[in-house]
């Protein structure tokens, strides 16, 4: 049977970590992997997690299966999150997955019953493994235009001229905020455009928000995902718990389904369960249970925001950082960019001649689309990566 199967493309970041592994130099640096690291380079449990596991540990007296869709009380405490009172509770169906990952299949899992001819807009670049997943799935795929290597912000206009292309049945897949590779934004009023482009197409939004916290604060992160939920009749949203929680090996995810139609809640709630079923029964609930504590009491919450919003806080400061440094070795403000984008990454716009040469010169590992982990620096490596940057004649 197995002499049939055949070798499946590496994954590229993985790849990646294995040769930043490998390399001697006392100076490289990783920025690769999309996980948060403090000034050691630590991937610290955050104090709120801490307080709610030994609180758990204290209290919990059974192990035993949780719904398939996992525990309610998870399935409100999100929706509170990312979707505060921008819609109804009635007319939103959710069930907790795998981490954000997990939301993601399960989405496409979810359109591809409800409609096998959807088309799935993706933004170009997007998170590799959405294109991934969609692949797996034989969904047919449309990229829009959404960076500008020029600029290093949004194509604006090429996004808006792409989206009008999509019809009813169609599913545009959009970054809640902090995009990922990008690092690049919408604004309100770009917001509100893509809105009316939706509306005139009939075009289903699904959003995938993984860095809640992570970029303008808790709020305003979740503004877009709740103005796009409360203009159209359907939504769809992926959530993550990952990083704005620090639990990435916890697998804490939630997959949300909006409809404006209220009768549809129960058929929509019972889909979520029957693929839940399908795919691994019963999504993972220490992680999902960890975080209803933390947001269900008002000290732990306040801790957790506390901790996320100094996370959120330095991340801005390594990019204000690097790109004074860049600016200081340069003479000029074309880096600029890096201070405005938002979220743990920015894409330097370059090529992946120039990604590699500043592997093999400096030791800066970085994914080839030039996408780089800003949560990966410190006040020591800024100096050496600006160099390094200058040097290669980016």
């Amino acid at each position: 049977m197995f002499e049939t199967l055949q070798p499946q493309p590496a994954d590229k970041i993985l790849a990646l970590m294995a040769q930043y592994r490998a390399d001697p130099r006392e100076t490289k640096i990783d920025l690769g992997v999309g996980v948060y690291k403090d000034a050691t380079g630590l991937t610290p449990v955050m104090r709120a997690i801490k307080t709610a596991e030994h609180k758990l540990w204290e209290d919990q007296d059974s192990k035993a299966y949780v719904g398939l869709a996992g525990d309610p009380a998870f399935g409100d405490a999100m929706i509170k999150l990312v979707l505060g009172d921008a819609v109804a509770r009635d007319t939103i169906s959710a069930a907790a997955t795998p981490g954000g990952t997990g939301a993601v299949r399960q989405a496409f899992e979810l359109i591809q019953m409800a409609r096998p001819d959807a088309r799935v807009f993706v933004s170009n670049p997007t998170w590799p493994n959405h294109l991934s997943i969609l692949k797996y799935l034989e969904m047919d795929m449309v990229p829009y235009r959404y960076f500008d290597d020029e600029t290093r912000g949004v194509d604006f206009d090429g996004m808006i001229a792409d989206l009008k292309t999509a019809k009813v049945g169609d599913v545009v897949l959009l970054h809640g905020c902090c995009h990922n590779p990008t690092g690049a934004n919408l604004n309100a009023a770009q917001w509100e455009e893509v809105i009316a482009v939706l509306k005139s197409t009939g075009a289903t939004p699904m959003i995938d928000i993984a860095y809640q916290g992570f970029g303008d604060g808790l709020e305003e992160d979740a503004a877009a995902t709740r103005t796009v939920t409360a203009a159209m009749p359907e939504t769809i949203i992926a959530a993550s718990c990952s990083k704005n929680f620090g639990i990435y090996r916890e697998r804490t995810g939630m997959l949300m389904v909006v409809s404006q139609d209220t009768s549809a809640k129960g058929l929509n709630q019972a889909t979520l369960a029957f693929l839940n079923r399908q795919n691994f029964s019963f999504p993972p609930d220490h992680g999902a249970r960890i975080v209803t504590m933390i947001l269900n009491d008002d000290a732990m919450r306040a801790d957790w925001m506390a901790e996320l919003e100094d996370i959120r806080t330095s991340m801005l400061g390594l990019r204000s950082d690097l790109a004074a440094e860049l600016q200081r070795l340069s003479g000029s403000d074309r880096f600029g960019f890096l201070a405005q984008h938002r979220g743990m990454f920015s894409r330097l716009g370059t090529t992946p001649e120039m990604v590699e040469k500043l592997r093999v010169d400096a030791g800066i590992y970085m994914v080839g689309d030039s996408r780089m982990n800003i949560a990966g620096l410190n006040a020591k490596t800024i100096p050496i990566l600006a160099k390094a940057i200058i040097d290669a004649g980016i």
